[in-house]
């Protein structure tokens, strides 16, 4: 007997191990899923459908479509694949009719071995592929059957694929839920009024859920796997909704608050012009008057600014920092790393001397009186502006009159390191920048409160970056061709994944291979070695060294990513290229072609390649559109990989898929918006339902949105 559940506003936030069946063991691997209530059960929406309204024996079943097969395991065990010598589990099941095989290339041996003993009935389910002669299935859905549950599985039904989790099955899951239906589902109420139903196309939600996790036999299964019923419609409107509906809130509230006007300065924009060494792209002007738009408003601004590396995002900032300083205002840029910082603070002294003004910078690697001075300069308003690290953010530095905050590879930073710097001006404006180039779906959805301006052309002269993908075994020639652009006065970086060796991953480091590098171009060029744990002095003479070409070959680890700008530098090498992201390696691709001499990026890969590895690599030889890459690297990784843990805050995504559902965020998109535009408080009444709901599903999402 379970105890009785503890008291919840709605009995929807019933704690799951209470739905009968469940207990605290099973509600803490449903807890791996994200499911810790009866609410959340609810929403863990099937991944899939099987269709068992026929059961097909073996010699029935035809290549290249979805089926339902039972037999008797005939065989079981490992073998190895071809050459790669890879592992592959591959069981064989027979009937009355035939056998067919089913592999699975990820698995755990002794779970394996003891699930498919000889003789044992299962039920297999997914699509039948045909390797040479033999017919089979690829990590195909799987039911161990008794008599009874073959009567129970196998009678006739479409039944869902959940998501699981280890020590869970299928058919324990769909109890689970039938049972927590059964006995919480009359709580349900519909979220979207019948108005809201009739005229965006959507079905009763109510319905919607139960149709999801209890199809109809009469149903086209088609149509559920390819999420385009009417049901999955609904849900999916219903999450884009809510989540568009609490970003519209924060616009708004932020369009009510009082901030800063800066007026134009023309002078300071005149001047800043005429020292720059290179004339500003056409985009750059039209984003520029993007963002001094906002900056006369007198309320606080808040924009991303999306550019590719090296499309002049940082003379942006700094145009917009100088016109806030000049209305007597301090300016903040916060970058990821000291490298990034450092790089920031030595461009910015550059350009800022002809002004007299001065900047500072403060990192973790700054310490003791020369920390102390700076803090001084902030708090008493000397300091114009402050370039630095995660340091700003300390509550020991004070501003006196922090106007304007630039946030550089802001993906880098979380909601909450962002608003502790919000907090320490009044309201100040806030600029955040990203190299990262951000898909539209994303845009609207993890940046949907922001106003958005992009950087989309590069500067005058620059040449298209060639990117070429080598093996091992193409190593003499990428030599000869660093060779070849190091005899023409160009430099080289070579990045690593590792700094030191590992015995884990049998990868290049980057310590090793500096030292083959010396031997081998080590009489004719100079080789240093940048790390991330190399002391602060050590990096920037290092970085001095390379951007001065005393330093030839630059080896380093993906610390390089962001920082580092060496117009003369011509070739990126990056090894084991696969083990990299897509971001990550657009990113470090764009560290050169900085200038106008033609560039190459040779991303040395291992023959042994994943699936998404070879997207990834294929992806990256065939374009060097930074938005392309992005929506690729969406579909590889999802949002949830694509964002990454530090932009937790949004209210997560149980149907909706931000690769896949363009079309329904729009519209959900233009109904919250359209709605906070003519109730900005939700204050109507028959807008209290919406007030609700948001409290429930921003409930404890750093303050990202407030309802009073």
């Amino acid at each position: 007997m379970y105890k009785t559940p503890p008291k919840t506003d709605t009995p929807l936030a019933t704690p799951v191990q209470f739905v009968k069946g469940v207990g605290p063991a099973l509600a803490k691997k449903l807890a791996r899923l994200n499911v810790f209530t009866v609410e959340d059960l609810f929403s863990l929406i099937p991944l899939r459908y099987v269709d068992r309204r026929r059961i097909y024996s073996v010699a029935e079943v035809p290549v290249g479509k979805e089926m339902t097969v039972i037999g008797q395991v005939m065989s079981s065990g490992i073998y190895l694949l071809g050459r790669s010598g890879k592992q592959v589990f591959q069981i064989v099941v027979g009937d009355k009719t035939g056998k067919i095989s089913a592999k699975w290339f990820h698995f755990r041996v002794s779970y394996m071995k003891g699930l498919f003993q000889i003789g044992t009935k299962v039920l297999l389910a997914g699509e039948v592929t045909q390797f040479k002669n033999t017919r089979q299935f690829i990590h195909p859905e799987i039911e161990i059957l008794d008599q009874e549950s073959e009567s129970l599985e196998a009678g006739g039904k479409i039944l869902p694929v959940y998501p699981l989790t280890e020590g869970l099955y299928q058919k324990t899951m769909r109890r689970i839920v039938r049972n927590s239906w059964e006995g919480f589902g009359k709580y349900l109420r519909p979220a979207l009024p019948l108005d809201f139903l009739e005229r965006y196309n959507l079905a009763d939600p109510w319905e919607s859920i139960a149709l999801l996790h209890f199809p109809a036999s009469d149903i086209d299964v088609d149509v559920l796997n390819s999420r385009r019923s009417q049901a999955h419609r609904t849900l999916i409107f219903d999450e884009f909704f809510f989540l568009e509906l609490g970003l519209a809130l924060k616009k708004a509230k932020m369009v009510r608050q009082e901030g800063i006007a800066f007026p134009y300065n023309e002078e300071v924009v005149t001047r800043f012009a005429k020292i720059l060494p290179f004339e500003l792209t056409a985009a750059q002007k039209r984003v520029l008057q993007e963002i001094q738009h906002d900056m006369e408003k007198p309320y606080p601004m808040n924009r991303l600014l999306q550019g590719d590396v090296g499309s002049g995002k940082t003379v942006v900032a700094l145009s917009c920092c100088l016109q806030a300083i000049a209305s007597g205002y301090q300016t903040a840029i916060m970058a990821p790393t000291e490298i990034l910082a450092e790089q920031h603070y030595q461009t910015m002294q550059a350009f800022l001397k002809p002004f007299g003004i001065p900047c500072g910078l403060i990192t973790s690697g700054i310490k003791g009186e020369e920390r102390e001075k700076l803090y001084r300069s902030c708090r008493s308003g000397e300091m114009p502006l402050t370039i630095g690290t995660h340091a700003l953010i300390q509550d020991e530095l004070e501003f006196a009159k922090l106007g304007f905050v630039v946030i550089d590879e802001q993906h880098r930073f979380g909601v909450l390191q962002r608003q502790a710097l919000h907090k320490k001006g009044k309201s100040p404006d806030i600029l955040v920048m990203t190299a990262t180039p951000i898909p539209r779906t994303l845009a609207l959805t993890a940046y949907g409160d922001l106003d958005i301006s992009v950087i989309d052309e590069l500067p005058k002269g620059r040449k298209p970056i060639t990117t070429r993908l080598y093996s091992e075994k193409q190593r003499e020639r990428l030599y000869e061709g660093m060779s070849q652009e190091l005899k023409k006065n160009h430099q080289v970086f070579v990045v690593y994944p590792l700094i030191e060796e590992s015995e884990k991953l049998d990868l290049k480091n980057a310590t090793e291979m500096s030292e083959e590098l010396k031997r081998i171009f080590g009489s004719q060029f100079k080789v240093a070695l940048l790390h991330g744990r190399l002391p602060v002095p050590q990096k920037e003479s290092i970085m001095h060294d390379f951007k001065n070409q005393k330093v030839q070959i630059l080896t380093a680890t993906s610390v390089v990513e962001v920082g580092v700008d060496c117009p003369n530098a011509t070739v990126m090498v990056v090894e084991h290229a696969e083990r990299f992201g897509l971001s990550q390696l657009h990113q470090l691709r764009g560290r050169v072609g900085r200038s106008h001499f033609q560039s190459y990026c040779i991303l040395m890969a291992d023959y042994r390649r994943s699936e998404d590895a070879k997207r990834r690599l294929k992806i990256m030889s065939e374009t060097n559109d930074g938005f392309r890459i992005a929506e690729e690297d969406l579909a590889i990784r999802g949002p949830g990989e694509f964002l990454g843990t530090r932009q937790a805050g949004m209210p997560e995504f149980r149907v909706a898929d931000l690769a896949k559902d363009m079309d329904i965020l729009n519209l959900a998109r233009k109904a919250a918006f359209e709605l906070i535009e003519k109730d900005p408080d939700l204050k109507l009444l028959e807008h209290q339902a919406f007030r609700q709901i948001l409290r429930s599903r921003w409930k404890g999402k750093l303050e990202l949105v407030q309802v009073s």
